[in-house]
This record gives C-alpha cells, structure tokens and sequence, in this order.
C-alpha cells in the first residue's frame, strides 16, 4: 500500500481535495461543523503527502522525481505527466501548507458555506496541479481550472465591490490565457517530429522536456521563424506576468484582494502570484532560451518599476489590505531583477524569495482581517493604540511587517540579499535603484505602526476582542516559519539549488 502510495503521490496531492467536493456538498446546508471538518480533513490530506514528498525527495537528483507519464489523450499525443524538481518541489509544498491554513481561516465564512468549500477544493487542486505538471496542455487545463472558482469565491463572498473585483480579475486572467493558449498550440506544431523505425514521422508533442530539445522554429517559415521564438516568448510572458502581477498589467490586484474574502487574499498572495514566476521558468527559460536571453534587460526594468513603483503606491494607501496588496507587487519584483541576471544567486533568491513571500503575505492578510472582522473596516488612520487594547496582535503584527521589509534575523532579509547578490554583477545601476524600494519600505511600514498600534488610545476600541483560537492557529505557525527561515533557510534552498544551478548553467551555455 506504501508502495502504491509513494508511486502515485503527485496524483493523491492533486486530486484528493477535489475528491472531497462531493462529501461536502452532500452534507445538509445547516451542519456547518461538518463541512467544515470535512473540507478541512480534504485538504489537510495532501499537507500530510507533502510531509512524505519532502522527506523523499533526493536534492543532489536534478532529475525530475516522483514522475508519473501515460497518454491522457493519443490523438493529439497529450500526456498525464506529472513530476517535480527543485524549479517546483518548494512551490508545490508551500501549495499544500497554505491550502489548510486558508482552509482554517474560512472557518468563520458563514454565507452559503457548501458552496464556498466546494469552490476552496477545486481551487487546490488546480494550483497543485499546475506546480506538478509537465504536459503543456496539462498545464493550461490546470491554469484554467483556478480561473472559475476563483471568480466565485471573489464575486459571492467578497465585499461590497465584489463583482467589479471578480470581472477585473476574470478578464485579465483570460486575456492572458488565450495568449498562452496561442503560444502552447503554436510550440505544439512547431515541435520537431521524432522519425520512427518505419520512417513515419510521430506526433507533435506537448511534453515540456521534449519541447526542450525538439523545437524547430525553422518550420515557420525563413522570415517568421527568426522571430519566432521571441513572438512566443511574449505571448507566454505577457500571460504569466499578468499573475505576478507586473507592472502595467498588476490593476487586478488591489480590487481583488480588497474585495476578496480574507482566505482567498491569503490565496492569492501566497500561491497565485507566484505562478506567474514560476510559468516563466518552467516554460520561457527551459523552453525558449535564447528568447529568453534575449528580453532579459526588459525583464529586470519591469522588476525595479515594480519594486519602486509599488512601494511609492504603498506610501498613499490609507487601506490596511490595499498597502499589502501593493507590497506584493512590489515584492515580486525582486524575482523579476533577480532571476533576469542569470547567476547562481539571482535563480536561488528568487525560488526562495517566492517561498518566503509566500509564507510573509498570506500572515500579512490574516492580520488585515483580524482588525476587520472586529472594527468592521481598514482605514489605519482611524485606529491608534491598539498595542495597548490588543497586545498579541501588535507582537504579531510586528514580526510580520519586520518581516516584509527585510529585517536580518527574519525570512525576508536572506531571499532579498540573495536577488541583490545575484542582480549586481549583472545590472549595477538597476540594482542601485531597486535598493531604494527597501527604504520606502521600511518608511511605509514602520509609519503604519505607528499609526494604528502606537499614541493614544482610541475609546471606541478598547475593549477589543484579542486572539481566537483559529486566528492563532492560522498565524503563528507562519510566524514561527519565518523566524526559522530567517536563521536557517538551508531546508528550501538545499532542496532547489541543484536543479536551478543546472538550469542557469543551461541558459549560460544557451547564450
């Protein structure tokens, strides 16, 4: 039975939230305990299996690992072939971990509650699914498969804009996929056709390591197949930096965080905007090198504009949820520039910048709605002294902010140093400039705690509820990976390095 669990574990992670849609929603509507224990045993599950892929995965292997490969569809030769590596292994875990912890903090969602764990599950299994797959039509269908229930999850359980929020996101998002669609199909004809025995020529392929090797761009024609792959590579980056999101294209972001319910912000800034890193280096840099070599100084430039630009934004918001919203996009231009340079460094601060981010944000937005659930609103100015009234909030509220903008000691600082490291050699003086984005960070959030925690306390919240029991459980034990991952990051680095420094010395050799 281990055996048989151990092959297929990819699946199992995958497939078992959407397994427990049907328990749930056959459960009656006013037993809210058990859909709730339900929805969280089914996606506790595969936070368990990434226990056992951590403890079987072998770093020093830059081979693919836990692969599992048989035709999905021979027609057109699409495969089910899911696997991970060092590019998607700390991806798919910190997947899983904050799954359950957004699946605890929707404990308190009240509204329709089958529904809303109906639509958390299937959400799991497509941001699983697109860390683990392999086959580019695979991929899509995953990439898809979020777009829905995510969309509802905004657009029926959100706040008072929520169906502005939820239409901005949705038409964003699939501007961006049919992009993508557009590029996948357009590789898949242009990938270069195995001869057989017989001399019969075997399908076109969506297999992302064939696409890797058998590529002939020759087949669009003398005067487009020179450009070809630089077509390709825009059509595709367009499509992922729309989920970073990059600027010009981050104004999705703010609405749907403001408007989205606190566990689907803590989903999106854990988990999605990370795919958008993360599609562009499992397709654009692995499939398309030279490209990729090629838009490299574009992409760094995109990273400083979001860097600077984002924390500039930061400085004016006067909502709680906005200010975060808009330090994400600012630090996820930290990837951009890093992973731009083609170093050692830049590639490992950004897959570990991209954990840490995602274990930072997600505690970040817990802590925005743990003010309104109680206040009923995020304005900071309007709080002041809450130290006094909330004091384990405030701790923990400082440990997450110290977090966000680099502190030494905690997670933040290690995958920031790492990106610079990695950028300078490369570019000086975009460098240089990003440094500016750490002030300013610092400047907005230190001015934020002031505000809302230090002064004069303001009567109306006195009397404050402090910590629940599930606010505790969702909150610290991010805050205890953080510290962790400030002193001792080893444990998701040794897990990447090896395959991301193969990938660069790739890339390098591509040039």
């Amino acid at each position: 039975m281990l055996e048989y669990l151990m092959n297929h574990l990819l699946s199992f992670m995958i497939f078992l939230p959407v397994a427990g849609i049907p328990l749930v929603m056959l459960i009656p509507s006013e037993r809210k305990t058990a859909i709730r224990a339900v929805a969280a045993v089914f996606s506790g599950l595969p936070l368990l299996l990434g226990f056992l892929l951590y403890r079987a995965y072998n770093p020093s292997n830059v081979a693919l690992q836990m692969e599992e490969h048989f035709v999905w569809i021979s027609t057109f030769n699409i495969e089910y072939f899911v696997a991970v590596d060092g590019i998607s292994i700390s991806m798919v875990i910190l997947t899983v971990l904050i799954s359950f912890i957004a699946c605890i903090a929707s404990f308190g969602i009240e509204k329709s509650i089958r529904g809303y764990f109906a639509m958390f599950l299937l959400l799991e299994t497509g941001m699983i699914g697109v860390f683990c797959a392999l086959d580019m039509f695979l991929f899509y269908v995953f990439w898809e498969l979020m777009l829905l229930p995510m969309y509802f999850l905004i657009g029926v359980w959100g706040g008072p804009r929520k169906e502005y929020a939820a239409i901005k996101f949705f038409l964003y998002t699939l501007f961006g996929s049919v992009l993508m669609l557009l590029a996948i199909i357009a590789l898949y004809f242009n990938s270069n056709p195995t001869v057989l025995v017989d001399g019969t020529p075997a399908a076109h392929t969506f297999n992302m390591i064939k696409l890797m090797v058998e590529n002939d761009f020759s087949l669009a024609g003398p005067i487009l197949g020179f450009a070809f792959p630089k077509i390709i590579f825009i059509a595709l980056f367009i499509g992922f930096s729309i989920k970073i999101p990059m600027f010009p294209f981050h104004t999705w972001l703010p609405d749907a965080h403001v408007e989205a319910p606190t566990p689907i912000s803590v989903i999106l800034a854990g988990i999605l905007l990370k795919m958008g890193v993360y599609g562009i280096l499992r397709v654009n840099y692995m499939i398309l090198p030279e490209a990729t070599q090629w838009a490299a100084p574009a992409m760094a430039i995109f990273g400083v504009i979001n860097m600077v630009y984002g924390a500039f934004v930061c400085m004016a918001q006067k909502d709680l949820k906005k200010l975060i919203a808009y330090s994400s996009i600012s630090h996820m231009g930290f990837c951009l520039l890093a992973m731009s340079a083609f170093t050692d460094q830049g590639i490992s601060g950004c897959v570990l910048q991209m954990w840490n981010h995602g274990i930072i944000s997600p505690m970040l937005f817990l802590i925005a709605g743990v003010v309104y659930d109680r206040a009923h609103h995020r304005e900071i100015e309007k709080f002041g002294g809450l130290a006094q009234s909330m004091p384990e909030y405030a701790a923990l509220t400082g440990l997450a902010f110290m977090a966000s903008l680099g502190l030494p000691g905690l997670a933040g600082f290690i995958s920031e140093a790492l990106c610079f490291l990695g950028a300078f050699p490369v570019f000086r003086v975009l460098t240089i400039i990003s440094a500016s984005a750490v002030v300013i960070t610092a400047a907005y959030y230190l001015w934020t705690m002031q505000r809302m925690f230090l002064g004069k306390l303001n009567e109306k919240y006195k009397d404050m509820e402090g910590l629940k029991w599930r606010e505790r459980l969702t909150l610290y034990p991010l805050g205890v990976i953080i510290v962790i991952m400030g002193f001792f990051p080893m444990p998701i680095l040794d897990m990447i390095n090896p395959t991301l420094f193969w990938l660069m010395t790739t890339l390098r050799g591509a040039a």
